[in-house]
């Protein structure tokens, strides 16, 4: 059974150093792992990690949001928020992968794209609007997972796809609890409050349509057995896999960008 916990109380867990990152997940899901490295445009972005890997004896192609444990590591990774570059190296992947018809995994994991001014300069906003218009006409099957923070453009740049699942205590925001408080109310110490309003938990957006499965962290928090976790998502990308090689790419391109044409959708009374 799912637990109970509160947007806010899911906040602080991922937000945890001990909690576990792709750099932990990618060898317990993946007996081999070739990464691949810049964008041949500007350079190479240590805030996404991507490559080819094996998969249950399948190749597939491997995109993730990188996080650190310790500020070293999360200088290395910029705080887990890309900049241009690392979206437009995750689009020459993807791209890869269509020729060589492997499948996408995409790893979600950042507060956000990095908004400095150099990202700026090189194209932050056209380089996530891109990767939006061609995720969803890459033709082979497409699984994203968010694994901790899923926040705003920088998230949904590798969001397009044809299932998207969160572990059970991921968000999944179009802003930050804190970004949402400073516009909403013009006070960030109310980000407690906008993180309860904001339904940005895996099961606010199962109930949406927006995500379609929920994958169980080991006792209720993944850091407390990372190997249990991977095996539930092993189990979860098996399946998920296996259902999607068998669609026609035509249905498959379809269904995809009906997925994303629903979302937001209302009706007045």
């Amino acid at each position: 059974m799912m637990n109970q916990k509160t947007p806010w109380e899911r906040m602080e867990i991922i937000r945890r150093k001990e909690r576990p990152t792709i750099n932990d997940y990618i060898p317990l899901l993946f007996d081999e792992y070739f990464e691949m490295h810049g964008d041949r445009l500007f350079g190479d972005d240590c805030a996404i990690t991507g490559g080819i890997a094996s998969f249950k004896g399948r190749p597939v192609t491997v995109i993730a949001q990188v996080k650190g444990r310790n500020i070293n590591e999360n200088k290395a990774c910029n705080f887990a928020m890309p900049h241009p570059e690392g979206y437009r190296k995750a689009l020459r992947l993807a791209r890869q992968a269509e020729k060589f018809h492997r499948p996408v995994l995409c790893f979600i994991d950042t507060p956000g794209a990095f908004c400095g001014v150099a990202a700026e300069e090189r194209g932050q906003g056209e380089a996530i609007a891109r990767n939006l218009f061609e995720f969803v006409g890459i033709k082979t099957p497409i699984i994203s997972v968010v694994l901790g923070e899923g926040g705003s453009g920088g998230a949904l740049a590798l969001g397009v796809c044809d299932e998207l699942a969160m572990l059970e205590n991921a968000l999944y925001s179009v802003i930050s609890p804190r970004g949402c408080a400073s516009i909403l109310w013009k006070d960030a110490s109310r980000e407690k409050e906008a993180a309860e309003m904001l339904k940005i938990t895996a099961e606010d957006l199962v109930g949406f349509g927006v995500v379609e499965a929920v994958i169980p962290e080991a006792n209720g928090d993944a850091a407390t057995g990372p190997e249990e976790t991977a095996e539930q998502i092993s189990q979860y990308l098996y399946k998920t896999i296996e259902k999607l090689s068998k669609i026609d790419i035509d249905l498959l391109l379809d269904s995809r960008y009906n997925k994303f044409r629903k979302i937001g959708v209302y009706s007045e009374g």
